[in-house]
């Protein structure tokens, strides 16, 4: 039978991602998380693979409802993301790819232009939430930044998609002591990425207001 009505769409999706879910290790909060990235991505393989930090929730939550920021790797991801609301906490979406002297300076230096745009945006990181979703050389840099200029997100979300690169950068992200989610494969991209900065955003605002629905994420 075929279902024509936007609310029974996500309602009926859900009850099918719930199957996929049922049996992880997850707090609700978790869940809630994984099952949007699902969603997103109709890619049912990500209830095996996604990775919390123990702070991860509990960091992001707590950016997001302080009015601070969200750095991501590529246009694509802000896109995605449900920027009314998150203006609503009094955040921003920052990306700094696109800016001509990030593109100038990773030709000179012959590296990616995720990897200038990360070093840019690395003044303004403090105590925000970095958001990789298409770039590996994006999350290897912040590795970097953390280990070597002692760089202190409050989370990073690392879901860059890639056969070269992608899982080794989120292999050294699971050493870190900053929270994070991540997941175990080269899978990811821009869609799960500002899923899992969307499902954030739910949670403060159920948390804020009780039951209440991000109507963008439908």
């Amino acid at each position: 039978m075929q279902i024509f009505n936007p609310e029974k769409i996500e309602k009926r999706s859900f009850e099918i991602i719930e199957e996929y879910v049922r049996d992880g290790k997850w707090t609700e909060q978790e869940k809630s998380i994984v099952k949007r990235i699902i969603h997103a991505t109709v890619e049912p393989l990500y209830a095996e693979e996604i990775i919390f930090h123990p702070d991860a929730i509990k960091a992001g939550l707590r950016v997001i409802k302080t009015g601070k920021n969200i750095i991501v790797d590529s246009s694509m991801v802000k896109a995605g993301i449900n920027k009314k609301v998150l203006s609503g906490f009094g955040g921003k979406v920052l990306c700094f790819i696109e800016h001509k002297d990030v593109e100038k300076k990773a030709k000179k230096l012959g590296v990616t232009k995720a990897i200038m745009a990360i070093r840019k945006a690395s003044k303004i990181m403090n105590g925000n939430i970095v958001a990789i979703g298409n770039a590996p050389t994006a999350l290897l840099e912040i590795y970097r930044l953390v280990n070597e200029e002692k760089i202190k997100p409050a989370l990073i979300i690392g879901l860059p998609v890639g056969f070269v690169g992608a899982k080794d950068a989120k292999e050294k992200l699971l050493t870190i002591s900053i929270p994070y989610i991540t997941n175990k494969s080269q899978k990811g991209g821009s869609s799960a990425t500002a899923a899992t900065i969307n499902a954030f955003l739910h949670l403060a605002l159920t948390e804020q207001y009780g039951k209440r629905t991000c109507k963008s994420e439908k």
